[in-house]
């Protein structure tokens, strides 16, 4: 009886000391939550964020997965998105970087391969190096789409940072960041701010099609500049299949209705004569 009772004291004390230490682990995590809720504003990154609209970022150093140096001018002349992560996050980077490729493929089956450029950048200066960046790519199936995997030393990071205003601060977890890819004009000014890890397909697609079809190519002759005016107000989002096609029947109702105009002025002018 004795053995029993004693069986069953250690059993409620070993109880009590499992629920003291939970007890401690959670007051433990709401401690540090508060240090990252201090550390991190969500309306202060947003705000940020969007106050970079219109910025001109700077020609910065970067070394790509073979251990080239590309400069960021090197990837002006055409729109650039832009997405900044950390290699060592283990859910958020890469479920934001999987859906960002599902969309730039979306994006390029709209405008065409060679339409835009598509660069990540690790901004833990410390970790994100060449290799890890190559093994990123791999993980996620973005090396063989034509991205640009980027690392840079941390002052480089933080110019960038603030040029893109991209605000992220150190956490128990890894860092705490607003979740956004950047859309860069060919001139190298940010254009829109695309947030969240899954977001909509025009919140990316809508503004490519205004950098590569809405603006006019000095180098261009008149007709391809049509085409391009032509294809920016007939290419329409269909939200069933997720994608982009060409609407015909905007085409035929703009020719119907320039070639209607046509004739009225001819029979006008042949009225005055």
């Amino acid at each position: 009886m004795r053995f029993k009772l004693l069986i069953c004291g250690l059993l409620l004390h070993m109880m009590l000391l499992s629920a003291n230490w939970a007890i401690a682990q959670s007051t433990l995590a709401g401690d540090s939550l508060a240090e990252t809720a201090l550390g991190f504003d969500y309306d202060q990154a947003l705000a940020t964020s969007q106050a970079a609209l219109g910025a001109q970022v700077g020609d910065y150093r970067f070394i790509d997965t073979g251990g080239e140096v590309l400069r960021f001018a090197q990837l002006r002349g055409k729109p650039l998105v832009l997405s900044m992560v950390y290699t060592s996050c283990y859910q958020i980077c890469p479920m934001t970087t999987r859906h960002l490729s599902k969309v730039i493929q979306k994006a390029r089956a709209a405008l065409g391969d060679d339409s835009f450029t598509v660069a990540v950048v690790g901004f833990d200066s410390a970790v994100d190096t060449p290799d890890a960046m190559r093994y990123f790519g791999a993980k996620q199936n973005v090396s063989d789409q034509g991205w640009k995997l980027l690392s840079a030393d941390k002052q480089t990071i933080e110019a960038l940072s603030r040029d893109l205003g991209f605000l992220y601060y150190p956490s128990s977890n890894g860092f705490d960041h607003l979740i956004q890819a950047t859309v860069i004009d060919a001139e190298g000014k940010v254009y829109r701010q695309v947030y969240g890890q899954v977001f909509d397909t025009p919140m990316l697609v809508d503004p490519l099609i205004e950098l590569v079809l809405g603006r006019e190519a000095p180098e261009q002759p008149l007709l391809a500049n049509l085409v391009s005016k032509i294809k920016l107000f007939c290419t329409t989002y269909d939200p069933v299949r997720d994608g982009y096609y060409f609407d015909y029947s905007l085409f035929l109702g703009m020719l119907i209705g320039a070639t209607i105009i046509l004739f009225a002025g001819t029979v006008v002018v042949r009225g005055w004569h």
